[in-house]
């Protein structure tokens, strides 16, 4: 029989009540750390009293209008992104998915409007992702998430991570863009060196294709600098945002250049829910704490701080760590054993990590992190990988 909530999340044996700060608690009382952070969406951990205020404020004032008119949180969430990015304009979404979608009819639309509707294709890379539609697993490409689900979506030509050749063997008269996560989070913490951004954006304005970066897990903060394009120097035309932006609520944004997005006219996008009163005083919350001066610098001695701590964790168990990769605090650890089976024995020691491709665990903590709680986290990483390393001890003796 089929479970009330359709059954399609492997969900851990774990249910909690309340949260404070980096730390969950279960309904028993137990207290986990959160080094997952609602896969890298709490991004000023749980509860912060900032974002509580802005909600519970906003909550008693109004919930919803829709777009038919203007909301007030809207120009100013989209006013503050501008003046902290490239961006000359924003479309707010509910989810990076949809985030995601704009880009893509952005693109599209932008070939279309200036004479050239065959170019409607978008190069994505192996081991991408970027949402659950149709379109967008469609560009990420991979065969667990597109099997079951008829034919892919047209439109998307996928290539190796790093295959120059096959890039420009990619790229056609219908190639509309290039579309690519600066570190990929899904994929297994892979990140694209900066040098290889550079050379994408020199591609795209050779070609005349846009460029659309996808930072919905690594932007917001989460590798020490508002957004991760911009330790390579580079600027996208297009860009989806989401998880961290919202703090735990659900939000996302399309941002982009005046030229990419001058062909989205009234009436050729849109969203009943995207950018409502909600979501715009949290987000507003959120830009209050993470562009405050000194915060990403924070960022930055805390993700060296966890790094390092790392690297000698690797070095104490080879057994079980293979690598440490990753920027700020978007880090991964490539596992010997089942990334699944690290996670386990990080649960029997009340800490939360997530899974990711190319068998690796991903620690994402909240952007707040201190210096105890990496300290704890180690500690607990540490124990986990005793564990494993004594089953697999009983294991061979067996």
């Amino acid at each position: 029989m089929i479970t009330p909530v359709l059954p399609t999340y492997a969900r851990a044996a774990l249910s909690f009540e309340r949260g404070e700060g980096s730390y969950l608690f279960s309904k028993d009382g137990t207290r986990y750390l959160d080094f997952g952070a609602g896969i890298a969406v709490s991004s000023l951990g749980h509860v912060h009293p900032h974002l509580v205020a802005a909600l519970t404020c906003q909550a008693q004032k109004l919930w919803h209008t829709s777009n038919l008119y203007q909301i007030d949180g809207q120009e100013r969430l989209a006013r503050r992104l501008i003046e902290a990015t490239f961006a000359d304009t924003v479309f707010f979404t509910n989810s990076g998915a949809e985030a995601i979608e704009c880009a893509i009819k952005m693109a599209r639309r932008f070939h279309w409007a200036n004479g050239m509707p065959e170019r409607h294709r978008i190069v994505t890379f192996e081991g991408a992702f970027h949402g659950r539609t149709l379109a967008t697993i469609a560009a990420g490409g991979q065969p667990k998430y597109l099997e079951g689900f008829g034919p892919n979506m047209p439109g998307f030509d996928q290539v190796p991570f790093a295959d120059d050749e096959a890039l420009r063997n990619a790229i056609s008269e219908e190639t509309a863009a290039i579309l690519i996560e600066p570190i990929q989070g899904e994929g297994g913490i892979r990140s694209v060196p900066g040098e290889r951004l550079r050379q994408l954006r020199e591609l795209c304005d050779r070609a005349g294709l846009l460029l659309i970066f996808d930072e919905v897990q690594c932007g917001i903060g989460r590798t020490g600098r508002f957004f991760a394009h911009e330790w390579a120097g580079v600027t996208p035309d297009i860009m989806a945002i989401a998880k961290g932006i919202g703090g735990g609520f659900p939000m996302g944004a399309c941002l982009a250049v005046e030229k990419a997005a001058s062909a989205m006219t009234v009436g050729s996008h849109g969203s009943t829910f995207g950018g409502n009163p909600l979501a715009m005083a949290v987000g507003n919350a959120v830009l209050d704490i993470v562009l405050a001066d000194g915060f990403f610098d924070r960022v930055r001695s805390s993700a060296l701080l966890l790094s390092q701590k790392l690297a000698r964790l690797k070095d104490e168990h080879p057994a079980i760590i293979e690598e440490v990769r990753g920027l700020g605090l978007m880090l991964g650890l490539q596992c010997r054993p089942k990334n699944t089976d690290v996670i386990s024995a990080c649960h029997e020691e009340r800490l939360l990590a997530i899974a990711a491709g190319d068998n690796v665990v991903r620690l994402l903590p909240p952007l707040t992190v201190n210096p105890a709680e990496i300290s704890e986290a180690l500690e607990c990483l540490d124990r986990a990988c005793l564990s494993l390393e004594k089953a697999g001890a009983v294991q061979a003796l067996a």
